[in-house]
């Protein structure tokens, strides 16, 4: 595959929720075979390249997040030699790979919490840190006498990074990747790797926010940034510009900025918009606030409006058709910003968060935590390929969660060819995306953002009233029925003059 400098700098890539997205044996699971066999169709939608959730070995009490060998394949997703092929395909296709890391926590049955006890934080007698799912941080464990940290659930014990012996394995971690030819790395729970050696109590009371880490005292800790420096010289000597991408889960930009700085990672998450309701001053707001943070170290902020913990984007901003027809809109928008974009499967497809009955849940630890119909099943349902209930095209059996009766209507078959369909609006706004240079705002009216890239004008009526287009010729609107006007929310392209 072709190298090119800083690829990672505007690059759309493809969130793959590994057991989501295609099953390749009939089992329900989605499969890394599964991906394979998808991967034209990644190429056609014209992403740069996909990012896969974890495929490790693990009981999946978190679905992968509880990892229980970070160097082999679970055999429910395949083996290494279908990874290895995974790779080459994608290479092949001139798309890019990244995988999960993850190592805040390890899953409790992995050998190491075994084996290997002191690799992990534990205290003669809890403090007061809360878990993110709920409860205490801490659990006893009988046979030690002691209590051991988990920022999540009892089954992910927290790994002791101030132990030497656990970044020293992780180096030969990511080297097993790396030599089998990943571009990079999603590191999970960036921001926490370090505790507070003290594990002082934090203040009390602890809030509810989205961003769960904001009032975290505990964690943030400077020693994760000598580590992440480390981490990158060791990516930068590996040839084709592999990445490193931080999920670093705060509210201010400027505290995600330490982790981007030019020998740090390459990119982090950027949330702000995942969290922000639909109103133009909110929205503006927040991506400059987030271009000027990340810019003031050099880095560029990644942008993403739809994962696999999140509601999904329709659902978020109204449901029904408003939801709809706001999330299209947004889509527009979102490529239309510099710099890189994460797209999750489904998004392309405008599916909206799937009504799930309690017995069909698979969430294990937000159902516990959380009660009865909660939890992210409803972002993770099975992608729609063709029409044909139960399996969709995603598999032959029985999939792993139900997918809606009604959704053969928005599966990948359907959408294909569609005039007006949202899985086109996306094929074509990837086609003629910008890439490279900045960004310029345009006077619009009240609850509206216009903004210029090169001779690309994206205007975007968020709640105002009905406006004429900018000058410059249509080349793709959120909506069949805009043609002179901006109805609210709906969004359009033209090209114009070069600036």
């Amino acid at each position: 595959m072709a190298e090119s400098k800083q690829w990672w700098r505007d690059a759309v890539l493809y969130e793959i929720y590994v057991r989501s997205f295609a099953d390749s044996d009939g089992d329900g699971l989605g499969d890394l075979q599964g991906i394979r066999s998808r991967l034209p169709y990644l190429r056609g939608l014209g992403v740069d390249g996909l990012w896969l959730t974890p495929f490790y070995p693990s009981p999946g009490h978190d679905h992968g997040y509880d990892v229980a060998d970070y160097v082999d394949v679970d055999p429910r997703f395949g083996t290494l030699t279908d990874f290895d092929a995974l790779v080459a395909d994608a290479h092949a296709l001139g798309l890019r790979l990244i995988v999960d890391i993850v190592p805040n926590h390890t899953s409790n049955e992995h050998a190491w919490f075994r084996e290997r006890r002191d690799l992990y934080v534990w205290r003669d007698e809890p403090n007061n840190w809360p878990s993110t799912f709920g409860g205490p941080a801490w659990t006893f464990d009988e046979e030690r006498g002691r209590w051991y940290l988990h920022l999540f659930a009892p089954e992910q014990p927290d790994l002791d990074w101030h132990n030497p012996e656990v970044p020293a394995e992780f180096e030969a971690i990511l080297r097993f990747w790396l030599d089998r030819g990943v571009d990079g790395f999603r590191i999970d729970v960036a921001h926490a790797l370090y505790k507070d050696a003290e594990l002082r109590d934090e203040v009390e009371p602890f809030p509810v926010t989205a961003f769960s880490s904001d009032w975290r005292a505990g964690i943030d800790r400077p020693e994760v940034h000598p580590l992440y420096r480390g981490w990158r010289r060791l990516v930068d000597s590996y040839p084709g510009e592999r990445v490193l991408v931080g999920e670093v889960v705060f509210s201010d930009p400027a505290r995600v900025a330490p982790y981007v700085r030019p020998d740090e990672l390459h990119l982090a998450f950027n949330f702000t918009l995942l969290f922000e309701v639909w109103d133009a001053e909110r929205l503006r707001a927040t991506i400059n606030g987030s271009r000027a943070a990340l810019g003031d170290v050099g880095a560029t902020p990644t942008w993403v409006l739809e994962n696999h913990d999140v509601t999904r984007l329709p659902t978020r901003y109204a449901g029904g058709e408003p939801g709809r027809r706001r999330a299209r809109a947004a889509a527009l928008l979102l490529l239309a910003l510099p710099g890189p974009v994460f797209l999750y499967q489904g998004q392309e497809l405008g599916l909206e968060e799937a009504e799930l009955d309690d017995e069909d849940r698979q969430d294990p630890i937000f159902f516990r935590t959380h009660g009865a119909r909660t939890g992210r099943d409803g972002c993770r349902v099975p992608v729609p390929w063709t029409d044909g209930a139960p399996g969709f095209g995603f598999t032959t059996g029985s999939p792993w969660l139900p997918l809606p009766a009604d959704w053969g209507g928005v599966a990948v078959s359907a959408q294909s060819g569609a005039a007006g369909s949202t899985l086109e609006l996306y094929r074509r706004a990837l086609a003629l995306r910008p890439r490279g240079g900045g960004l310029a705002w345009r006077d619009g009216p009240p609850g509206s953002l216009v903004l210029a890239r090169g001779d690309l004008t994206c205007a975007v009526n968020v709640s105002g009233e009905p406006f004429p287009l900018p000058p410059g010729e249509l080349v793709l609107a959120s909506d069949p029925s805009v043609q002179d006007n901006l109805a609210p929310d709906t969004a359009a392209w033209l090209r114009r003059g070069a600036a």
